[in-house]
């Protein structure tokens, strides 16, 4: 079993590429709803959520865990690797690819303040952005938009206008999305973008590492693919998120419960 989880429902974004490359597996997710954002919380505070996420996981035979949160993954990744017997994989903005393909030697990233705080981004920002110029954009308010499931409109437009618009103004011609909320939102900063950024989401990057442990550890599909969907807060936006990727999962499969 995968376990995957989230501050709240962005990580459905991950979930989507993971079923589409194993589609045989079965996935358990964990939207921390009641939490979220944890782009507002302290180090320690993300890190006692997610052990706490993990450790349950792990009680339900989860294999593997992805931290399907780029937040979480900059404060606990570490902790859980050094604390669980099961692998983890984590997310981070995908720096890398951006500076290798941007053209312009500019490239903006859209993500949260932990983010940008936590280790792995400042890492892979020194190895393989030196060459580039990055421009840093907070996404205050994005996740919330996406938690009470504002996707398209007026205020998610404007939102993004502030936090785009100096991108393009600054000459970037890429765009990392560096939090799993913000691939709900791309068909607006496309709008708002023109054709002037291509946009990253290392959502399908993270899928192909997931399957490369699980391949190297002969982690075996035990069923014909079940996905439960487990909220610790409001499951109404997590249900209109998947049923949008896939109608045909059942109401018994989102669960409701206290972590």
């Amino acid at each position: 079993m995968i376990g995957i989880f989230d501050s709240g429902v962005g990580g459905i974004s991950v979930w989507k590429e993971l079923q589409d490359l194993m589609p045989n597996h079965d996935f358990v997710y964990v939207a921390d709803c009641a939490y979220c954002p944890y782009g507002r919380k302290s180090a320690d505070e993300i890190i006692e959520r997610a052990k706490k996420i993990s450790e349950f996981l792990i009680n339900k035979n989860a294999d593997i865990i992805v931290v399907a949160c780029n937040t979480a993954t900059a404060a606990a990744i570490e902790y859980l690797r050094s604390h669980f017997s099961v692998p983890f994989v984590g997310m981070e903005p995908a720096v890398k690819p951006a500076a290798m393909e941007s053209k312009n030697g500019v490239v903006g990233v859209l993500a949260t303040a932990g983010t940008f705080k936590g280790s792995l981004y400042l890492n892979t920002l020194t190895k393989f952005a030196s060459n580039v110029k990055v421009i840093e954009q907070i996404g205050d308010g994005l996740v919330e938009l996406v938690e009470s499931g504002k996707t398209h409109g007026q205020e998610v437009e404007l939102l993004l206008q502030r936090y785009i618009n100096p991108v393009i103004d600054a000459g970037a011609d890429k765009l990392v999305l560096g939090c799993t909320h913000y691939p709900f939102l791309i068909d607006t900063i496309k709008k708002i973008a023109k054709k002037s950024l291509t946009i990253i989401n290392p959502a399908p990057s993270v899928a192909m590492q997931t399957q490369k442990i699980i391949d190297e550890n002969n982690i075996q599909p035990k069923s014909y693919g079940s996905n439960i969907f487990i909220s610790t807060g409001n499951i109404e936006t997590m249900k209109m998120l998947v049923h949008t990727i896939n109608p045909n999962i059942v109401e018994q499969n989102f669960i409701s419960y206290n972590i």
